[in-house]
């Protein structure tokens, strides 16, 4: 394989300008090489700025919902701006160091992962200054094949979700880019650069990339494959798994019996999954050195696992196991003051409505096959592969 950084890096394409890169540790080639380092060490272009997404430029801020400052990096004499900070997209003064912005951060195949709105941002930052932007492309973790889940509705727009999509979109950053800047009319100066030898059904553990940490809870693959149903988690006071070693695998709380959760869960029927009772104590954030009684989640096939369906069985179980114990998470949530978190994550209030109500998962599942079938045919023209 080659990635779309390294296609471009080969080519003649940023001969002579001054480059701004968003990356973060992520945003290496097959050889371990970052991104930033290699413009840095190019004869054929000049860095001039480095832009980071939510975790900052290093991914160094574990928590969630932490602003990173704006640096400057000693080392190639640049300065570094955080788009998760006082400002979420490109400034002109920012702009006015770049002639060019390359792209190459790392999505893990979710509607709420932050750094594609981080990326939607800098397209309408530099449609507005006149700066085009080149967007390497990699591959999403969990292939580009299924889509699941409830779709984002109007007026629950956010900064963990802008667009119209259902919770996993099956697409690579570089095709959300094409989506976002013409579907939904930002209209930048954009260029893509597709990988060579991906194809829409791999996992990343078919390619021959290495994994790096794509943000600090994001440690391996397995996390990716169950991270876009159990981060509606961030919704409710049960914890999902932030602090442990296994976050997004991990679901629990102080109030929870992880043997009877387990063994409701497994008698769900759910395919490709088994639920094995845990206790764990978080390390931080929800119950912080309190333990929790839960269930980790184990993958057994992912070629039938629907990790949306999953999370929303959880919910409804963890709800009705015990309702005066379960609550939703309040707000704020990801800048947003008035709406309900697990509403902002979920795109509507009808998935916690579901929940709430213990409405049959059979019909929950079933309510958002009308927005998978729209998104499934808008996304089509799009595919690089």
């Amino acid at each position: 394989m080659k990635l779309g950084s390294e296609i471009l890096l080969a080519s003649p394409r940023l001969k002579g300008l001054r480059v701004g890169v968003l990356a973060n540790p992520a945003s290496i080639d097959q050889r371990f090489r970052h991104i930033a380092d290699l413009l840095a060490q190019s004869g054929d272009c000049k860095l001039t700025a480095i832009f980071g997404p939510q975790h900052g430029y290093r991914s160094n801020l574990q928590d969630n919902m932490i602003e990173s400052p704006h640096g400057k990096d000693p080392r190639r004499n640049v300065p570094i701006f955080s788009l998760y900070s006082e400002t979420r997209e490109p400034t002109p003064e920012m702009l006015s160091l770049i002639e060019v912005l390359v792209i190459d951060i790392q999505d893990v195949g979710a509607r709420i992962y932050t750094f594609i709105y981080t990326m939607a941002n800098c397209l309408r930052a530099a449609a507005r200054a006149g700066i085009p932007v080149i967007v390497c492309d990699r591959p999403n973790p969990i292939g580009g094949v299924a889509i699941e889940g409830p779709t984002l509705e109007a007026g629950f727009e956010s900064f963990v979700g802008q667009f119209r999509m259902p919770m996993r979109h099956g697409m690579t950053v570089a095709e959300l880019a094409l989506l976002f800047n013409d579907h939904f009319g930002i209209g930048a100066e954009l260029e893509t650069v597709p990988m060579q030898g991906w194809t829409r059904e791999m996992y990343w553990d078919a390619t021959d990339i290495p994994w790096v940490m794509p943000s600090p809870n994001m440690p391996t693959l397995d996390t990716a494959i169950v991270y876009p149903g159990t981060v509606l988690f961030e919704g409710t006071m049960m914890s999902e798994g932030r602090g442990t070693t296994r976050p997004f695998e991990l679901i629990g709380a102080p109030w929870l019996d992880g043997e009877g959760f387990a063994a409701r869960m497994n008698g769900v029927g759910l395919e490709g999954v088994h639920f094995r009772s845990v206790n764990f104590e978080p390390t931080f954030q929800k119950h912080a050195k309190v333990a929790c009684g839960g269930c980790q989640i184990h993958v057994t096939d992912r070629n039938v696992f629907e990790p949306v369906k999953v999370g929303a069985s959880l919910l409804r179980e963890g709800l009705g196991s015990q309702p005066d114990a379960f609550k939703w998470r309040e707000p704020p949530y990801e800048y947003e003051h008035d709406k309900m978190p697990i509403d902002i994550l979920a795109g509507s209030p009808e998935l916690r409505e579901q929940i709430e109500a213990q409405i049959p998962l059979s019909d929950i599942v079933a309510s958002w096959r009308p927005g998978e079938a729209e998104f499934d045919q808008i996304r089509k023209p799009y595919f690089l592969y």
